[in-house]
């Protein structure tokens, strides 16, 4: 089967994939600008559900860390409102804290 036969068999996942995998690889941006340009654009829309996903991606991957999701929480309140913000900053503490346990759980009994 030709390459353009198999994307009808998946249609849209096949292409939709290849369009996002192109677009985080180009090399004009890094992929923590293009992951900061998101969340600036998820926060200001308020749609906090992609965001978390972000945000975990974002720290799980050592994209951003957690002082920097901080701040970023703090800039975004100041641009995308007091109530965006605010649920940003608990988005981040909540994923922080998750992410720290679950390592410390990994760790185990002895560290």
């Amino acid at each position: 089967m030709t390459e353009p036969a198999m994307e009808t068999v998946d249609g849209f996942g096949i292409t939709a994939e290849r369009q996002f995998a192109d677009l985080w690889s180009r090399s004009v941006l890094t992929v923590k600008e293009r992951r900061l340009l998101l969340l600036g654009l998820l926060v200001g829309q308020g749609l906090h559900d992609m965001t978390d996903v972000q945000l975990d991606v974002a720290l799980r991957a050592g994209e951003l860390s957690e002082a920097e999701l901080r701040e970023v929480a703090v800039f975004l309140t100041h641009y995308a409102g007091w109530a965006r913000g605010a649920q940003l900053n608990d988005q981040v503490e909540s994923l922080i804290e998750r992410v720290r346990r679950a390592r410390s759980d990994r760790a185990g009994p002895g560290g």
